[in-house]
């Protein structure tokens, strides 16, 4: 669910970037109150898991679309919405930036679609309505999908309006309203259960983290060590050898774009603000499109370009390196983040 700048005007992408740079700032606050010494890791292992996640695209059946996770909701749930914010803002800069996945006007309307919604939504109005403190595994499992599929709906909708109110493309509201929501409501199905499945996980080794990102309070003491190496091998083998086999169709926003317009992304301006950061994200993209810099042809528009199993060694070997790295710059972004909150929130 990634946005190209070709779908944005910069008046809607420059005022997006407004609001999520505002809300980074409001958490980075927040966040300077409640951080300790074992959030900051966490922050870090899990934007590097998210950011190998979001690699492996899955075929929705009968569709010809694929979906990805998001994973907006399960960092609010493990690290609470503020925390969830500073990562997900984290792994979406470091996708634009440096593997050119979602454009960089765009990464202000991304970092709200994917970020805001499900972390000051979706978390605070319907997940801790619903959960309770003790949950069992069927209500765990049951609210968790069933947030995670109001946020699949909710981003959507964001994402169509966004692009009707930027009036630079020639999708209509109420054709692209019908394409996107259906086709997220399966992916949102998809991600629910992956969610819940991770959140058990971390819920049966460690409930303290799920009650502490509920009320707000720091970890504390509490050993983590064995699950950030969890979570931490999880990145490593998801983003380097997993991501050979995501699925080649187009996601559900592309898709959607190509139902209607013919293909999955729209002709976008090359002059003006368009065109000026395009080419700045033409130097920055380490890996675009999560491999190897290619010469004699255009480059894809998402993962799936490179890691077609019928491709060579080649390609995948850019994908590892991509996984890996970009895995490994999001911790370190994550991580920089939280230490330098907690450095500023320190006594002189």
């Amino acid at each position: 669910m990634h946005m190209a700048d070709a779908l944005l005007s910069p008046t809607v992408g420059g005022t997006m970037w407004a609001v999520s740079a505002g809300t980074i700032a409001y958490c980075s606050r927040k966040v300077r109150r409640e951080l300790d010494d074992r959030k900051v890791p966490l922050m870090g292992v899990l934007g590097a898991f998210l950011f190998a996640a979001q690699m492996i695209n899955f075929t929705i059946p009968g569709t010809g679309s694929s979906g990805h996770l998001g994973g907006g909701l399960l960092l609010a749930i493990l690290l609470g919405p503020y925390a969830a914010f500073l990562t997900i803002s984290s792994v979406l800069f470091v996708q634009a930036l440096f593997f050119a996945d979602g454009g960089l006007l765009a990464l202000g309307c991304n970092i709200f679609n994917m970020g805001f919604i499900p972390a000051f939504i979706v978390y605070p109005l319907v997940y801790k309505r619903l959960i309770g403190r003790e949950p069992g595994r069927g209500r765990l499992m049951a609210v968790t999908i069933l947030a995670a599929v109001i946020g699949l709906q909710l981003g959507p909708f964001s994402v169509v309006l966004e692009t009707v109110c930027s009036r630079i493309s020639s999708l209509p509201f109420t054709t692209f309203l019908m394409l996107m929501q259906p086709i997220h409501l399966a992916i949102g199905l998809v991600e629910g259960g992956v969610t819940a499945t991770v959140v058990s996980f971390v819920y049966r080794a460690r409930p303290e983290i799920l009650r502490g990102a509920l009320e707000s309070r720091p970890i504390g003491a509490l050993p983590v060590r064995n699950l950030l190496l969890a979570f931490l091998a999880a990145a490593l083998v998801t983003g380097g050898a997993v991501s050979w086999y995501a699925s080649t169709k187009p996601d559900g926003l592309e898709w959607a774009v190509a139902k209607v317009t013919g293909r999955t992304e729209p002709a976008g301006s090359r002059d003006g603000v368009h065109g000026a950061l395009a080419a700045l994200q033409k130097v920055t993209a380490l890996l675009p499109d999560y491999g190897f810099r290619k010469t004699g042809g255009p480059a894809g528009s998402a993962a799936r370009a490179v890691t077609d199993p019928q491709k060579g060694r080649g390609d995948r070997l850019g994908t590892s390196v991509s996984g890996i790295l970009g895995g490994l710059l999001t911790l370190a972004l994550a991580v920089l983040v939280g230490f330098v909150l907690k450095r500023r929130n320190q006594p002189a």
